[in-house]
């Protein structure tokens, strides 16, 4: 799995030490991004959307645009926008908006969205993003967990997975999902706290992988 660390990540000092590693920078934060972009092996580029939705101001869609695009380019990608607790219609207005080649953007599948819809964008994208939202906001519930195995599942019958990038989902690295990346802000919130230097975080969040494959099992077994 494709480790990718959340920024902004201060003091400037302990993201350098970082460098080698794959980070995540956002649109509503993007402060280290000519840092990340000099020193990471891939940057992901998050549209910021839920950021913007918290502070109840709208998205600016052709200024997210605009930012990328100097800098969408392999092996970095971005995010492409969604519109957080909308509904399939406006997932997939949002999703025309992407003027770029699609091997440099990930949709977003809202996991409190129908399982067609994963399905629907499997078909039309080489990559898609898992995205916690609505009664599976939490990451790690019960019911969380179901919904992951119940994804899962669906496309593992229709053969060989696709790309999937859990967002927020770095706590998940050792598995049973088969991520083939995930993100989260974990080490540079929580790395002063547990007395490390934030490589060395990172370093032990990177040595652990989920499985590459999934075997379907029961929804109402599927717990964490």
């Amino acid at each position: 799995m494709i480790h990718y660390h959340g920024t902004p990540l201060t003091p400037r000092a302990q993201l350098l030490k970082m460098g080698g590693k794959c980070f995540c920078v956002s649109a509503a934060e993007p402060r280290d991004l000519d840092v990340c972009l000099r020193i990471g092996q891939s940057v992901m580029l998050d549209n910021g959307a839920f950021s913007v939705h918290t502070r109840g101001i709208p998205f600016d869609l052709p200024g997210f645009y605009e930012w990328i695009e100097p800098h969408l380019a392999h092996p970095h990608w971005a995010v492409v926008p969604d519109a957080i607790d909308g509904t399939v219609e406006q997932q997939r207005a949002m999703v025309k908006t992407w003027p770029f080649r699609r091997s440099l953007g990930l949709p977003v599948w809202h996991m409190g969205l129908p399982v067609d819809y994963l399905l629907e964008l499997c078909d039309e994208w080489e990559r898609v993003c898992f995205g916690s939202t609505a009664q599976f906001w939490q990451i790690g519930t019960d019911a969380w967990c179901r919904r992951m195995d119940e994804a899962f599942n669906a496309l593992a019958k229709r053969g060989p997975l696709p790309w999937v990038h859990g967002l927020r989902m770095l706590g998940q690295s050792s598995g049973p999902w088969p991520l083939a990346s995930a993100d989260s802000v974990n080490v540079a919130r929580n790395f002063k706290d547990y007395g490390k230097c934030a490589d060395c975080m990172a370093h032990r969040i990177d040595s652990t992988n989920p499985p590459t494959l999934w075997t379907e099992r029961p929804i109402q077994e599927a717990l964490c």
